[in-house]
C-alpha cells in the first residue's frame, strides 16, 4: 500500500502514517496508524494471532479493556497489547475525539481480528 490512506469506521477512522508496511531488523512487518474513536464511541473487544500492538495516547482521554481488566488512559499514556490479548480501546468523552497512535509488529492484516464483541453487529 502506497500513498495516503485512511479508512471509515462506524467508531471514527484510522489513518496509515507510514504508508505501507516496513520491515524491521528481525523481519517483522511494521505498521503505523493514528486511529480517531468518536466521542462515546468504542473499537471492538478483539484480539489478533499475528500481531502486537503498542498504542500511544495523543488526545483525549478514555478507558482501556485488556484480558478484561480496565484502566484509565489519557494522552501521553501508552498501552502494549502482546499477541492474543483482547483488547478494546473506549471514548468516553462527550465532546473531543480520543486519538492515538498505533505501532504494529508481526505479520500486519486487517483481517487479523477475532471480534468478541462489537457494537456494530460485525464478526
Amino acid at each position: 500500500m502506497n500513498g495516503h490512506y485512511i479508512e471509515q469506521r462506524p467508531w471514527g477512522c484510522f489513518e496509515i502514517l507510514s504508508g505501507f508496511p516496513v520491515q524491521d531488523e528481525s523481519g517483522q512487518d511494521v505498521m503505523v496508524k493514528k486511529i480517531t474513536v468518536k466521542p462515546l464511541s468504542r473499537l471492538s473487544y478483539q484480539s489478533h494471532k499475528f500481531r502486537n500492538e503498542h498504542w500511544i495516547v495523543v488526545q483525549g482521554k478514555g478507558r482501556v479493556i485488556l484480558d478484561g481488566k480496565e484502566r484509565e488512559v489519557k494522552a501521553g499514556e501508552s498501552v502494549d497489547i502482546p499477541v492474543g490479548t483482547k483488547h478494546r480501546m473506549i471514548n468516553e468523552g462527550q465532546d473531543l475525539d480520543l486519538i492515538f497512535i498505533e505501532v504494529s509488529t508481526g505479520h500486519f492484516d486487517e483481517g487479523d481480528n477475532t471480534r468478541l464483541e462489537d457494537d456494530f453487529g460485525r464478526k
